[in-house]
């Protein structure tokens, strides 16, 4: 049986001594987290976390769910319970707006928990996850009539939301979308298509599942452009809030996935379904991206997630597994060979990974903040700054902390050996759930074209530039301090390198797109280094106040900081050699030679 234990303390470390948000006391909801109020929180989700969530993680592995003949999902055992305890206890709207009965806590704090829970469940965390990005849609789309009838449901977590955007023939472009959508006299439409892949399209853990479609209205414009976004709840909801008739919509069928076998993912008909427009007519893919960013932010999360609890399997059985001698002399003259973890490659691949999964949660939990900034600062300089900075940084935390999650967790797969392989120890659980955050929400290449075709041009590079101006100037107030001084000339090494990189592109990139295009993969990793290189900067300064106390944790980061130095940071001279090459190469094979 696989072993978790939340993260709670090297969360807090990064809450308070790092991003230090009880200087945000000011806004909304932060006032809520002062003191000790905190850690109480951190805490008790973590509770939630090992003691529901991560005993039924196997049976929903093994179990999966199950489609009934008359088309109700039913999901694995315990996962029903399971949710109804994380909806009494408040954690579906922890961070949603206290108008619509959320908590209204910061951002940051409500991913600190998901990243519990997706680590201790990642198939059953999918489920409240969508549905607090759906709701995150229509509280940005909807009009008030639709915000007061949906989200106070949707945050107590009484009912589920899902996204429908893919079908057979389309997924990346959505402008081949064919469901439609036909105008009644009432003001409402009749939605007709077919989706796939949706996530908790059916399931029995709540009374209503309010669906986001996007469809094409009739007559309306071909492309990207003509496509709008629907609520079509699975049961119609009264004037006075309660439920009526069922919707003219189904699952017609589970995925057989390779992992995240606990979440329901459907194929989804609708057969002259009731929809109301979110919004404008042809404007769905603008609300749509709300939920999508959200989402995004949270598939980078499950990268992290998948590491976090692949380590703590990986380090705990190479404590026990006995093997060969050191190759200095035994370790264990007591015993009849020494663990492996005295082993030098078994260190390199338990450090790169703990290493990474430091770093990314320091990043993912920076980004998460600038959300909070983004929608409580009165500052609109703040705001503005937030807004470029989320822009910029949503396509590297999902496709770098995927990407570095599934390595992860397939160095600490390998460590167990032939054991890794085999179902019973549970790592290969986690090595199928972790693949699938590199595909959805927009594959990892997408990020990355994302990341370089539209992000970095944006508004004349504003975003990169006060990114990089931000860099220089913790550079500039540390370098005085000669025991940061590895990690600031590490910082410095790193930011030159994604500079060069940036402006290569700039240069070369607009004058021949497909140098851009085979460029941006590689671009994107070494801004994800770059990244988590000025995070271990900021770690360590944080760190280093800290370590006269004489707590080991605040010395191991430190040691930890260093490994990222030595053996991580060096990876920023390839990708920028990968970046300058540019798509000559790549692009040499005729179609007719593959």
């Amino acid at each position: 049986m696989p072993i978790f234990a939340a993260p709670v303390r090297d969360q807090q470390f990064l809450l308070e001594d790092v991003l230090d948000i009880h200087r945000y006391s000011n806004l909304p909801g932060f006032a809520d987290v002062q003191g000790d109020v905190l850690g109480a929180i951190l805490s008790e989700g973590a509770k939630f976390a090992e003691n529901v969530l991560a005993p039924i993680n196997r049976i929903g592995d093994i179990e999966g769910c199950k489609r009934n003949p008359d088309a109700s999902v039913t999901t694995p055992k315990g996962f029903k319970e399971a949710y109804r305890q994380f909806a009494d206890n408040g954690w579906a709207g922890i961070s949603a707006d206290p108008t619509y009965g959320g908590q209204g806590l910061p951002h940051v704090v409500a991913l600190a928990i998901s990243e519990m829970s997706s680590a201790a469940n990642m198939a059953f965390s999918m489920y409240p996850g969508l549905t607090r990005g759906a709701a995150e849609a229509i509280y940005a789309g909807g009009s008030d009539a639709q915000k007061q009838q949906y989200l106070p449901n949707m945050f107590s977590g009484k009912w589920a939301g899902t996204m429908n955007l893919t079908e057979p023939q389309c997924g990346t472009d959505l402008g081949l979308i064919k469901t439609k959508a036909v105008p009644q006299a009432d003001g409402t439409y009749k939605i007709s298509g077919q989706k796939i892949w949706i996530s908790g399209g059916e399931q029995d853990l709540t009374e209503n599942i309010i669906h986001l479609v996007l469809a094409r209205i009739e007559g309306g414009p071909e492309g990207i452009k003509g496509i709008s976004l629907f609520i079509v709840p699975k049961y119609l909801v009264n004037d006075d809030g309660s439920l009526g008739a069922r919707n003219a919509l189904e699952c017609g069928g589970l995925e057989h996935k390779m992992g995240i076998h606990g979440n329901a993912t459907c194929v989804m008909h609708y057969e002259g379904a009731t929809g109301y427009l979110v919004g404008e007519p042809h404007k769905g893919m603008r609300t749509m991206f709300v939920m999508m960013n959200e989402a995004r932010l949270g598939v980078g999360m499950q990268g992290l997630a998948q590491a976090e609890i692949a380590y703590q399997n990986a380090v705990a059985f190479a404590k026990d597994r006995l093997q060969s001698r050191a190759v200095t002399g035994a370790k264990r003259p007591d015993l009849p060979a020494d663990p492996i973890l005295v082993h030098p490659d078994v260190r390199r691949m338990l450090m790169d990974t703990r290493a990474f999964k430091e770093g990314a949660r320091a990043f993912a939990f920076w980004t998460a903040l600038y959300a909070d900034l983004l929608h409580r600062s009165p500052d609109e300089a703040v705001r503005q700054k937030a807004d470029d900075y989320l822009a910029l940084m949503t396509p590297v935390v999902k496709a770098f902390l995927t990407d570095r999650g599934l390595k992860a967790v397939s160095d600490s797969l390998q460590v167990f050996g032939g054991s890794g392989y085999v179902e019973e120890w549970g790592m290969s659980q986690f090595m199928r759930d972790a693949r699938i955050a590199l595909i959805y929400e927009g594959t990892n290449g997408i990020q990355a074209l994302d990341l370089v075709g539209r992000k970095l041009a944006a508004n004349g590079g504003r975003a990169v530039f006060t990114f990089f101006n931000e860099v220089e100037d913790f550079i500039g107030e540390s370098n005085a301090d000669p025991a940061l001084k590895p990690f600031i000339e590490g910082l410095r090494t790193a930011k030159d390198r994604l500079q060069q990189a940036t402006n290569w592109l700039m240069q070369n990139g607009l004058s021949n797109f497909e140098n851009a295009a085979a460029s941006s993969s590689d671009y994107l990793q070494l801004f994800g280094l770059t990244a988590l290189t000025y995070m271990w900067a900021m770690m360590a300064k944080a760190a280093q106040a800290k370590a006269p106390t004489g707590d080991d944790f605040y010395g191991n980061k430190l040691k930890t900081g260093r490994y990222f130095l030595d053996r991580v940071l060096p990876e920023t001279a390839l990708y920028l050699t990968k970046v300058e090459t540019g798509a000559e190469a790549m692009m040499a094979l005729d179609l007719e030679a593959f």
